[in-house]
Order: structure tokens, then sequence, then C-alpha cells
């Protein structure tokens, strides 16, 4: 029989595990725009003691580029309509008395921003600067001076205006994302202002004296209005999916492991990536090693670009996130398939009736002439998986008890065996779907039990590796090669993704584009 251990990935142990119930859906109305900025502006999540991630990712520089490029061409959208305001002030002149003025709403018609700039804000999370932006926006008014009472319209011209923000990010104790305003100053010096209808001739005389006072206020509501963003975000975060149920068997915890540690070049987010049974408490495998993300792209990674171009993103999927999800299915008994005479191609060389298996147990024939028989596919143990540099490694491990299905409909056992198989894995990346080959590197068969003599197993077994070589192995790389979409949030998808195999985890390295 062919040696399978030696490809076989190690067990370091096992670790109880109970998952509580987390929320499972979006709330409806929650915005989409979270997750994008989330993704963008969300950077290094350390784990907690004693737990790795199963899923890493880090953002580069040229990812809070992307989204500050993205983010202001979403926010100049979102600004050119009408916004409540309610400003409200009064001016003293000792000439003519107080000037009381109310702005209830304000519409922004332009907002020209010269000189901006994102980066990581080291141990607390993203730093915004503006310099230089100019903005002009009209408004209706209302306002009182002695006994008179007026309205009409006023436009504002605001030039050398200048922001600085500081988000912060963070992780509440469900590994939930936390975000909040961690300082904003506003400065604009250059307002001019114009009244209109009513008695703005008035006003107008006035005007240079109000600009100061107006000037203080809005630089205030500004920094008002960028925190209400900021609590808005953080509110839609609380809703935020940790696991997601795939189907009736298992679903993945997503969540984060820790608060952010943030450098000055990147941000590295762990997520825990486990697979875990639907409302079971489980033995889980072997915990996630450590993963150290690259410094530098690694030589094996494929690519047509500068050396200097750092993708925006690299994601790394360790072989813990594949073993997590095989052991989820196997413990839920969901790695079982029954196989009937009609389901195999009529060109294969074993078909399952007794007369094509009778060459291999003689009293099969004898017993049961010519009848049609049925093989019950399980898995004995969870299917092992490895990632090495030069392939992904797998190491699956069977039971197929064949029963002989008689005229009226009864199934008689005929043999138990056990078919353990090797196989190697090429996985590849192209725009969002996640494909790759598969071929088969080592199969054994062993007769464990037969109700109908003997087995002649090593003719059996050389003959299921041709034609699992002929039709099994060309029939998986027809699907694989298809590939399946990879979840990505609304809108978003990878841009000229490469991948490369590294010891224990799969790296991607890809760019990232927007689309409404």
């Amino acid at each position: 029989m062919a040696e399978l251990g030696a490809t076989a990935p190690a067990v370091r142990g096992t670790t109880t595990a109970c998952h509580a119930s987390r929320s499972q859906h979006h709330p409806q109305g929650t915005p989409g725009l979270a997750w994008l900025c989330l993704l963008l502006l969300l950077t290094a999540c350390v784990p907690a003691a004693g737990t790795n991630p199963g899923i890493k990712a880090r953002l580069t520089r040229r990812a809070l580029e992307f989204g500050r490029q993205l983010g202001l061409e979403l926010l100049q959208s979102r600004l050119q309509k009408e916004h409540e305001l309610n400003l409200n002030g009064s001016y003293h002149s000792p000439l003519l008395g107080t000037l009381t003025y109310a702005v209830p709403r304000i519409h922004i018609h332009e907002l020209q921003i010269n000189d901006s700039a994102v980066d990581f804000a080291e141990d607390v999370g993203v730093r915004l600067t503006v310099q230089r932006a100019r903005i002009r926006l009209s408004a209706e008014w209302e306002a009182q001076l002695g006994a008179i009472k007026d309205r009409g319209s006023i436009e504002l011209r605001m030039n050398d205006l200048a922001v600085a923000a500081v988000l912060g990010v963070s992780v509440d104790g469900s590994g939930r994302p936390v975000v909040w305003s961690a300082g904003c100053d506003a400065r604009g010096t250059d307002l001019h202002m114009e009244f209109h209808r009513g008695h703005s001739w008035l006003y107008n005389l006035l005007a240079p004296l109000a600009q100061r006072v107006l000037r203080q206020e809005l630089n205030k509501q500004l920094c008002l209005e960028l925190r209400r963003g900021v609590y808005r975000l953080e509110a839609a975060l609380k809703h935020t999916r940790v696991s997601t149920q795939l189907d009736s068997f298992a679903a993945i915890d997503h969540s984060l492991l820790g608060p952010p540690a943030i450098t000055a070049e990147h941000g590295d987010v762990a997520l825990k990536g486990e697979f875990f049974r639907v409302g079971k408490c489980q033995q889980r495998p072997c915990p996630a090693l450590p993963v150290a993300l690259p410094v530098a792209l690694p030589a094996a990674l494929p690519t047509a670009l500068p050396v200097a171009h750092e993708p925006m993103l690299l994601l790394a999927v360790t072989e813990f996130v594949a073993n997590s999800a095989a052991f989820a299915y196997f413990t839920a008994g969901a790695l079982r398939r029954n196989i009937s005479s009609n389901m195999l191609p009529r060109r294969f060389p074993l078909q399952l009736r007794t007369k094509s298996l009778g060459v291999f147990s003689p009293q099969l024939q004898e017993r049961y002439p010519d009848q049609p028989m049925e093989l019950h596919l399980s898995a004995r143990r969870q299917p092992l998986l490895s990632c090495r540099p030069d392939a992904l490694h797998g190491a699956l491990f069977s039971s197929a008890e064949a029963f002989v299905v008689l005229p009226n409909a009864t199934r008689v056992p005929a043999f138990l065996l056990n078919i353990d198989a090797n196989v190697t894995g090429k996985p590849t990346i192209a725009g969002n779907r996640l494909g790759g080959t598969v071929s088969l590197t080592g199969l054994s068969v062993a007769q464990m039990t037969s109700h109908v003599g003997p087995v002649e197993v090593k003719r059996l077994e050389t003959l299921l590796k041709f034609g699992l070589w002929l039709f099994g192995v060309p029939w998986a790389n027809k699907r694989l090669r298809a590939g399946v979409p990879l979840p990505t949030p609304h809108g978003l998808s990878l841009l000229s993704p490469r991948l490369s195999l590294q010891e224990g985890f799969v790296l991607i390295a890809t760019d990232l584009q927007y689309q409404s």
C-alpha cells in the first residue's frame, strides 16, 4: 500500500471551544459605506495572549491613499444637498444695538480640496489633514435688530479652510470594531458673506463686523458635523456581524482578536477565522500558529509591477482556517455521500455492479449475479491540510462500505474498505475569483471486513487510481478552474491580485477598486 504518513500534517493538540450565539444578520438600512470605511481605515489588531489569527490582513499607505481619494469623491457627492444646521447667534453694536440671527439650513454648492493627506496615527487610528480648502454655500436666514424682523438669503465663501481630524480605532468585547473621534480642529481665516433680499443693504454694511463671530461658529460646527458622522459610523458598527452561518452545518467566526497596534507605515487586521458547528460546543483542532506578514513581497510572489509598487492589501489565510472547516464539517457528519450505480460515468473502469466488482471478489458475483451495488463513502477522520511553498498538501481518510441492492430494494452489506488519499493543490486567483488545480499523489486501499470472502485490494487499488486519474481529477479540475467568488464589501473588488504559497499560509497581495 502507498505510504500516506509522510504528507499528513501533524496534529498538535485540541482545545475545547463553545461559541456563543452571535448576530448573524446586518440590519436593514445600515450604511454599506461603514464596511468600506472600516476596511480602508481599520488597522492593526494584535492577537490576545495565547490566540493567533486564522486570517491576517495588512493595509498599507497606498490603501489609505485609495481611501482618501474615494472618501473625497463620496464626500463631495453627498454634500451637494441641503443640510440641517440650526445656526443661531447674536452680535452687539454700540450704535445699532443687538442683532440676532438664525440659519436653519444650508446648501453647499462647491467644495474644493486642494491639499489633503491621510496617514496612520500610531497607536490610535487614522489622521486626516486638509489644507487650503475652499467652500461656497448658501442659506436662508432670519434676523432681528431691535424691533425690526427680517428674512432673506445669504451666500458664504470661505477660503483657506484647514481641517485636522483623528479617527480612533479599537475593538469591543465581542470582537466588533469600535471607532471614535480622537481629535478635530477646523480653521477658516478668509470668510466672505453677502446678504440678499429683505434689508440686505443694511446687513451687508454690518457683514464685516459679524464675519469674525460667524467664522468661529462655522469652525465649531464643522468639527461637530464630523463627530456626528463618526457617531453614525460607530452606531452602524455595533450591528456588524462577527460570525456568518454558511449552511446548516457550519459557520465562521471572523471577529477581531484585539485592540489596534498601529505603526506609522501600516496596520495589520487580525481575524479569528475559525469555522464551528452551528449551535454546538466542540473539541476544536490545534490552534492557529503565529503569522508574520513580510515587510516586502516574497521573492516567490509573481508580479509585473515595479518592486517599489507596494500593494494596498496583503491578506494571509492560514491552514488553520481550512483545518477548522474540515473539523467542523467532519464532526457535524457532513462528510458523507452515497454513490449509486447510475452516478458513475459509463466509461469509468469500475462500475457499481456485482459483475464489475466480482473481478476482485469472486464470491460476490457467485452469490449476487449481476446485481446493482451502492457505495457509502464517509470520512473516518478529519481531513488535514498543510500549506507549503511548493503546494497545498491534503490527506483524506475515508471508509467505503459496499452494498448489494436486491430487486426488492433491500441493501445487503458486502465489504468495508478504508481508502486513504494524498492530494496536492495549486490555488490561483483572477479578479475576485479564487480557483486552482488538484492532483492525486497517493492512494491506498485496505480491507476491513467482508461478507463475500477476500477482496483483492491491490488490483482494486490500481484500477481505482487509474479511474481517478482518467476521470476524477479532470472532473474536479474543470470545476476548480472556474473558481468561486471571494466575499468583499459591496462595491469593492480586487485589482491585479497576486497569490503565493508560504509556510503555513496562503498570501494574497492586491490593489483595490470601488464601483458604485
